[in-house]
């Protein structure tokens, strides 16, 4: 059994004892201290919560224990249902909330589940303040209301097509220039929300013909629900039947966009931001953001068009924190994540798939002929175990040391920028091991890289 506090919420493992996974106790605990803090710290006048979930087994559970806990704390409640991650949080700000909770958790195995917690902007709590809800329920001191002041529970479900219509109104959308496209699509929705949402939103951007793989809701995930490529053979085979002009895959809460070419290759999560960015950069001028692990290609068109790129710690919170410090038009993750601020600081696949669509229709270009558009990079990803006693802060600092004459950034680990490419170490919060992240124009190039400096980092533990 696994139970997960972090900056993004509560996560873990449905059953087994307390204190050890996601149950019903300890999800009250959660709730009520998501609660305290909400009434203590947010400048909105509401006493409303919205509550959306993604379509895990589990998921109807948990809603009724969060809503029965949160009117139970005096909150009224607007459960919106099914619903992705950014139709949540574009709930909260659409019906002038104090905050909001989405029941989901994103890529994991359909066992898990999580409570994300969302302030009055329909964003993410900061480090500060979800810190401060753990400790809280740390504490689990809290008083309920009395039978006169119970809040008020209500549902909503009309909110998927506001974000629908939400999407269309942006002004670098264009659904006639997609309509007249004439695109063929295939999506793979893994059994989750996307099934609901996408295939409406593509129709109304006047995508005639749309082949959907895993649309029904059910939680049953049918693969393993990261979008990566190992995973999605069953779209990767469609696409190679041919007939189709992209791809289009989604995490279990929406938040995560990957691509398929029209011949059936990858696109590769981390051009998804790259291309949103370059339609954008095109249309307004500004900086970019993307968080340390992310690939170098953003960077590079940035510059070429003539802008800033600027990096942030890992965590999408702290990328939208950057993003709003230096006025970026446009940021996110190299997991495929969009952040379009002139939507919402939340990243969202629906405007991704939007915005994608209207520059292809635009371009005039097979999906494949604007992948190859932009630099080509290859990132590898290793780790290095440690015993618990070992001092990995004093392991990152000698490493940066030695590289000292690099360009180094130490906002979240150590980043080492070479001319070349680049070696991200980050230590995990939640086991004894060192995260190594690469990137170089070719993939060998970016396991040297990464060899290099495993190998300087086993020569420090040896000693």
């Amino acid at each position: 059994m696994t139970l997960v506090k972090s900056i993004s919420g509560f996560r873990g493992t449905i059953g087994g004892p307390t204190g050890s996974s996601l149950n019903p106790l300890d999800i009250v605990k959660f709730v009520s201290a998501y609660a305290v803090q909400r009434h203590r710290v947010c400048q909105s006048a509401s006493n409303t919560i919205v509550v959306g979930r993604d379509a895990r087994i589990s998921g109807e559970m948990v809603s009724h224990v969060v809503c029965g806990t949160l009117m139970g704390l005096g909150y009224d409640v607007i459960n919106i249902g099914l619903a992705s991650t950014p139709t949540t949080e574009l709930a909260v700000t659409m019906t002038h909330s104090c905050g909001g909770l989405i029941l989901t958790a994103s890529h994991n195995p359909r066992q898990w589940n999580a409570l994300k917690m969302l302030n009055e902007q329909g964003e993410f709590l900061n480090a500060e303040e979800a810190a401060e809800v753990v400790a809280l329920a740390e504490e689990c001191r809290f008083e309920y209301a009395d039978v006169d002041h119970l809040g008020k529970y209500s549902e909503d479900f009309t909110f998927d097509q506001k974000h629908i219509d939400f999407v269309k109104s942006l002004d670098l959308v264009d659904v006639d220039a997609i309509s007249k496209a004439g695109f063929s699509v295939a999506i793979d929705t893994v059994n989750s929300v996307g099934g609901l949402i996408l295939p409406k939103l593509l129709n109304q951007l006047g995508v005639k013909n749309v082949k959907g793989l895993y649309l029904e809701p059910t939680g049953d995930f049918q693969h393993n629900p990261e979008p990566l490529e190992k995973n999605l053979g069953a779209l990767k085979a469609e696409m190679q039947r041919g007939g189709y002009d992209i791809g289009f895959v989604v995490d279990p809460d929406v938040d995560r966009l990957a691509l398929f070419c029209e011949d059936g290759t990858m696109y590769g999560e981390e051009y998804t931001l790259v291309t949103v960015a370059d339609y954008v950069l095109q249309h307004e001028k500004g900086s970019t953001v993307s968080n340390l692990s992310s690939t170098r290609a953003l960077r590079d068109i940035t510059r070429l068009s003539g802008c800033e790129y600027f990096a942030a710690a890992v965590g999408e919170v702290n990328v939208v924190t950057k993003m709003k410090e230096v006025g970026a038009v446009i940021g996110g993750e190299g997991n495929g994540g969009v952040i379009y601020p002139k939507a919402h600081y939340g990243r969202d696949a629906l405007v991704g798939i939007a915005l994608i669509l209207t520059y292809l229709a635009k371009k005039g270009l097979k999906t494949s002929e604007l992948r190859k558009s932009y630099p080509e990079y290859v990132i590898t990803k290793n780790r290095i175990d440690l015993t618990e006693e070992m001092d990995v802060d004093a392991i990152l600092k000698a490493v940066e040391l030695k590289h000292s004459g690099e360009q180094v950034t130490n906002i979240d680990g150590v980043k080492i920028d070479f001319a070349d490419g680049w070696v991200h170490l980050r230590k995990s919060n939640t086991e004894p091991i060192i995260r190594v992240y690469s990137e170089a124009e070719t993939e060998k190039r970016a396991s040297d890289l990464a060899k290099m400096i495993m190998d300087e980092i086993d020569a420090l533990m040896s000693k």
